[in-house]
């Protein structure tokens, strides 16, 4: 295609499926041609799901889990201690730890980790917002559940070293994990053993 020429618009779909995650050019051209095929209903109703969550979706105001309401279903949910709070990056750590079935506290999403290399500082971070629920409630353990990566390590050090005055109980996963591994990749009973035998920070 010539530079400027107009695109047609299955490659017009074709590149807005490589800019997502783990989609490579030909998983991209292989998600189009599977939508061109498709029933028009089908397709109206992807289009409706992602208007759905363009428009309704947004941050829990406690924890930061997505939600359609103020707060998510799992910080409204009696059950949970809001004593407990399990520190993780990104909404995928939640459903990850959550599928391991074992966990009855609350969360809270940082919106990434500490990464100076790319110029993410804990002001880019909620670690303010987190400060001011361990204060609130009243929290008597965190569990720093960031990925055991160079970056997730730093983060969970730096938080912990904020709380180092308090009483606050700091844990850490236990490394049933692999060093460098992710929490969504990880299977659910590697992350129940992970859960149930955290360590002390």
């Amino acid at each position: 295609m010539a530079v400027g020429e107009p695109r047609g618009p299955l490659a017009s779909l074709i590149e807005e499926f490589c800019r997502l995650p783990g989609i490579g050019p030909k998983s991209a051209e292989r998600l189009a041609h599977h939508l061109l095929a498709a029933d028009p209903a089908q397709i109206s109703d992807l289009i409706a799901a992602l208007s759905r969550v363009r428009d309704g979706v947004h941050p829990c105001r406690t924890c930061f889990n997505p939600t359609e309401g103020d707060q998510c279903d799992i910080c409204l949910d009696p059950r949970r201690d809001p004593q407990v709070i399990c520190v993780v990056e990104q909404p995928k750590d939640l459903m990850a730890l959550e599928r391991a079935a074992v966990f009855k506290g609350q969360y809270h999403i940082l919106q990434g980790r500490i990464a100076p290399l790319e110029n993410v500082g804990p002001e880019k971070l909620t670690v303010d917002q987190l400060l001011r629920r361990i204060e609130e409630n009243q929290v008597r353990e965190l569990i720093m559940a960031t990925n055991p990566t160079i970056e997730g390590d730093g983060t969970a050090l730096y938080i912990s070293n904020l709380l180092a005055s308090t009483p606050v109980k700091i844990t850490r996963l236990a490394r049933g994990l692999a060093a460098g591994s992710h929490l969504e990749f990880a299977n659910r009973d590697a992350l129940a053993d992970a859960l149930e035998g955290r360590r002390t920070f």
